[in-house]
């Protein structure tokens, strides 16, 4: 059974960068069958696709927030991060990770309410 876990801050200010982490349970992130995504919803809203990680460390972001954000990984940990830059009160969401395979978004975290001050 896999499971996704988030882990960062849930209150940040305005002008600085939010951190967060997955981890990964019960599978692997250098799996090749697998891509690693997180997907945020703002309040009001519906799910927005911020981009994904592959097997191999390659990236994919959505075009319109790929200069607003970065994502890392640890494989020692299984893990990867999201990396967003200069956060504005737009920012305050649920951030979910999950686990996209064969084009379904199989497996979430649980997700984790992020609010940014102004």
């Amino acid at each position: 059974q896999v499971q996704l876990q988030e882990s960062g801050p849930d209150l940040v200010k305005s002008s600085q960068t939010l951190s967060l982490t997955c981890t990964v349970f019960g599978g692997s992130i250098t799996s090749n069958v697998d891509y690693w995504t997180w997907i945020r919803q703002a309040p009001g809203k519906g799910l927005e696709w911020m981009g994904s990680l592959a097997y191999d460390g390659s990236y994919s972001y959505s075009p319109s927030l790929k200069s607003h954000f970065t994502m890392s990984r640890d494989t020692s940990k299984n893990q990867f991060s999201l990396h967003v830059t200069s956060v504005t009160p737009q920012d305050t969401a649920v951030y979910y990770c999950v686990r996209e395979r064969e084009a379904a978004l199989d497996y979430w975290g649980q997700g984790t309410q992020v609010t940014v001050s102004s």
